[in-house]
């Protein structure tokens, strides 16, 4: 999706390198490593992790760069609420679970219950699909395994094969 003139600006040191549909299919791939993953606070920084790429998917399609002095350092979360006012409350839960991620990558025990840890697994699920609606972007998984978001729209629907079984 191209920015528009109206699009917001943030520091052009923070867009990321990748394209939205990159962005998304690695947080897809989060989201499956999470959840095959055994120990609670691994599975909670899987999950919030792919909940951050999806973020930045955001960032990457509806920001524009705008040249800053480097010193300041802001949180995605904090971004994405400026980029995007609908995700704010979605910028807000998982703003409030960084310290707990954090906490987990550096391998402090207990940090998070399977609960906690099951619950942000679902809550990113659910954002990361938003995220694809809201960039007109359909998650489609395919028999190889590899995930591939496509663009949502009738020109994308494809009339079945000759020959191929119908659903």
């Amino acid at each position: 999706m191209p920015t528009s003139p109206q699009a917001p600006t943030v520091p052009a040191h923070v867009l990321p390198h990748r394209t939205p549909a990159q962005l998304l299919v690695v947080a897809r791939a989060g989201l499956a490593e999470a959840a095959r993953t055994r120990p609670d606070g691994l599975r909670y920084a899987a999950a919030h992790l792919a909940a951050l790429r999806a973020a930045a998917a955001v960032l990457a399609a509806r920001a524009r760069p705008a040249p800053t002095r480097r010193h300041r350092i802001t949180s995605v979360w904090v971004l994405l609420a400026a980029v995007a006012p609908e995700l704010d409350e979605w910028a807000a839960y998982f703003a409030a679970g960084a310290s707990k991620r954090a906490a987990a990558e550096a391998g402090i025990p207990r940090v998070v219950t399977a609960r906690e840890a099951d619950d942000l697994l679902r809550a990113a699920e659910e954002f990361v699909t938003v995220v694809e609606t809201a960039l007109g972007l359909a998650y489609q998984p395919t028999l190889d395994g590899v995930h591939r978001p496509s663009r949502l729209g009738l020109s994308d629907v494809a009339p079945p094969r000759s020959g191929a079984a119908a659903a």
